[in-house]
């Protein structure tokens, strides 16, 4: 499902069982990242894939790229995997007004 900047926040700071994906590139991570986002290049092909079938498919995932192109066809990947519900963030995170944290490589 597609949300607004404002919906996509409102809707992620009451989810108790959310979780941010950011499907950007590694380059593009260290431009910045929205807070407690795990990543997943969807770029990786079959890397993305295997990814995405270690995550618990219970869980509401939030997910966003640099436009929202790639987050959408994240979400319809998932969604074909079993996902029951997947956020797209439209406009992505260079439209995105909320907070940033530095790409923290652990």
């Amino acid at each position: 499902m597609d949300l607004s900047q404002h919906d996509w926040t409102t809707q992620l700071e009451k989810d108790t069982n959310a979780v941010i994906l950011d499907v950007r590139t590694e380059e593009e991570w260290n431009e910045g990242v929205i807070p407690g986002a795990q990543f997943n290049d969807i770029y990786k092909g079959q890397a993305f894939i295997y990814k995405l079938d270690e995550l618990d498919k219970t869980k509401n995932y939030y997910v966003y790229c640099k436009a929202g192109g790639r987050s959408a066809q994240a979400c319809s990947i998932m969604k074909q995997m079993g996902f029951e519900n997947t956020y797209n963030l439209l406009g992505g995170f260079m439209n995105w007004e909320g907070a940033v944290v530095p790409f923290n490589e652990e």
